[in-house]
């Protein structure tokens, strides 16, 4: 299946591995909608590299925290894009707290961002991308969530995050049972392809944690990239939880 001709929408697009997501779509013939928060410049950034690459983008802010900001989000979809054939839900807050130190507060905030906003852009999303179905022809549509290790093993000090992912891995599956045939819905798991911020990717702690893994290196943010565009390619997996994580997942709860 091409991408050629069709429009996505990447939230969180402008920086990290939202970024390298937009990028691929657009290397894959896509127009990318860029989502960002607060970063302005690095999404008008994004997408000018999106647009050297001959196909067409567009920066759009909205803070996911807020329910009205999402609706107002897909609005502004429809009165510049006109369509949307592909939603990626990149956008998330990764926060390290001990359990028992977890206020009712950082709780909410981290589900609000991480699982909340990703169901109610799939909610936005479906309709639209059914719309777009006669211009596809018989090729479904496709929705792929950044999903997360800590939720799927049960990592130390990352309790409200590594639920909130848990929780977006299962809504994968039930999105994908429910949308189909008209919709496919996958995840990425993505493993060490960026170092945290305020890590330098030459520093001994970034380099160990390659060392260790069963393909012996860190990756790069650009492999989510292209396991994106395969999944959005593919139009024969639905469901599915996809690790790009050079084995970590073999290593289960040992976190990082």
């Amino acid at each position: 299946m091409s991408l050629q001709g069709l429009t996505a929408l990447v939230t969180g697009g402008g920086h990290r591995i939202g970024r390298a997501i937009a990028l691929a779509l657009a290397g894959g013939g896509a127009d990318v909608v860029v989502h960002y928060r607060n970063s302005a410049q690095a999404a008008a950034e994004t997408v000018d590299e999106i647009r050297a690459l001959g196909v067409e983008g567009w920066p759009l802010q909205a803070d996911l925290a807020n329910p009205a900001e999402i609706s107002s989000l897909f609005a502004a979809i429809d009165r510049t894009s006109g369509s949307l054939d592909i939603l990626v839900n990149s956008a998330a807050s990764f926060q390290r707290r001990p359990l028992e130190e977890i206020s009712l507060a950082d709780w909410e905030a981290v589900q609000a961002i991480n699982l909340r906003a990703p169901f109610l852009c799939i909610q936005e999303a479906a309709p639209r991308i059914r719309r777009s179905a006669p211009e596809r022809g018989k090729t479904s549509g496709s929705i792929v969530n950044i999903a997360d290790l800590s939720g799927l093993y049960p990592w130390k000090g990352y309790a409200h995050h590594g639920v909130s992912k848990a929780g977006l891995a299962h809504l994968t599956r039930i999105a994908a049972a429910e949308l189909g045939p008209a919709i496919r819905v996958n995840a990425v798991v993505p493993g060490a392809v960026l170092p945290p911020p305020g890590v330098d990717e030459a520093s001994e702690r970034w380099r160990a944690i390659g060392d260790r893994l069963p393909v012996g290196k860190t990756g790069e943010a650009a492999r989510i990239g292209e396991a994106v565009v395969f999944l959005a390619s593919n139009d024969f997996i639905t469901g599915e939880l996809l690790r790009v994580d050079g084995g970590e997942h073999l290593f289960a709860g040992s976190g990082r």
